[in-house]
């Protein structure tokens, strides 16, 4: 063999080491941690993962913003916290599932979970009391 084909074989082999080593990219983390949530038994065992106990109200068809404002600013930081890919769907449809929590009451307050579905998997998730989300958290 000569000392060329030797010299390559290395550095293709050094390659494929380096490339099998490297660090996962934002994106690749964010669809490792994608969150099935077709059916309803998905979606109520994903909010059981997190020690909530909830209860479907309903659900609606909406778009999520092309951009988002600075309305918006806590709770799309609030899902890459999450892991859960928001950002991506910017623009697309989406069903909005709401829920009663029934094991979470800080003050008498009536606290409602909801769960932003697309493309059969969760994209946002958030809890908040029912005036108005006086009180927001992340589902995890």
């Amino acid at each position: 063999m000569s000392r060329y084909v030797k010299v390559a074989l290395i550095v293709g082999a050094i390659l494929t080491i380096g490339f099998l080593l490297m660090p996962e990219s934002e994106e690749d983390k964010t669809l490792e941690k994608a969150v099935k949530a077709a059916s309803l038994s998905e979606r109520m065992e994903y909010f059981a993962s997190h020690g909530w106990e909830v209860e479907e109200l309903y659900s609606q068809q909406i778009e999520v913003p092309q951009k988002f404002d600075t309305a918006y600013d806590e709770y799309v930081q609030m899902q890459d916290k999450q892991g859960l890919p928001l950002r991506k769907y910017a623009g697309k449809a989406a069903t909005l599932y709401v829920y009663e929590v029934k094991n979470y009451s800080p003050d008498d307050k009536k606290m409602l979970a909801e769960l932003l579905v697309s493309d059969n998997i969760a994209i946002a998730s958030m809890v908040y009391s029912e005036d108005c989300g006086s009180l927001r958290l992340s589902v995890s």
